[in-house]
């Protein structure tokens, strides 16, 4: 088992960051990719960005390629989104998600470990 609980949301003006955090804890040594994604209210969960826990490479859905950037630290079991030049539209719950088999990527339904969520509201 593999647990999640992100932290770092808050509310902020447009232009404005702020950097979200994933503490993983579990069976951490299984982990293959760990995963952000984001669900506003009335739309359905969609994916933001996924980082390889062995290899750090990263993919970025595209609303938010160059102004996201997501980083992991093993020796901490945390991943991170550093959230630059936020837009109203950004505001969601943002959720970290982790996969142990290796073929989730921007796949929501292949991530079977989820956080609880946390709340980011960007204000015009």
């Amino acid at each position: 088992q593999v647990q999640l609980v992100e932290s770092g949301g808050g509310l902020v003006q447009d232009g404005g960051s702020l950097r979200l955090s994933c503490a993983i804890s579990g069976r951490t040594f299984i982990l293959q990719f760990v995963g952000w994604f984001r669900q506003a209210p009335g739309k359905e969960r969609e994916f933001v960005a996924t980082i390889g826990w062995n290899t750090g490479t990263t993919v970025y859905a595209e609303s938010v390629k160059d102004r996201f950037t997501g980083a992991r630290d093993k020796a901490k079991n945390m991943v991170y989104l550093q959230m630059d030049s936020l837009k109203p539209d950004d505001t969601a719950v943002y959720y970290c998600a982790a996969d142990y088999v290796g073929v989730a990527y921007a796949h929501k339904e292949r991530y079977p470990y989820w956080g609880r969520g946390t709340q980011v509201t960007v204000s015009s």
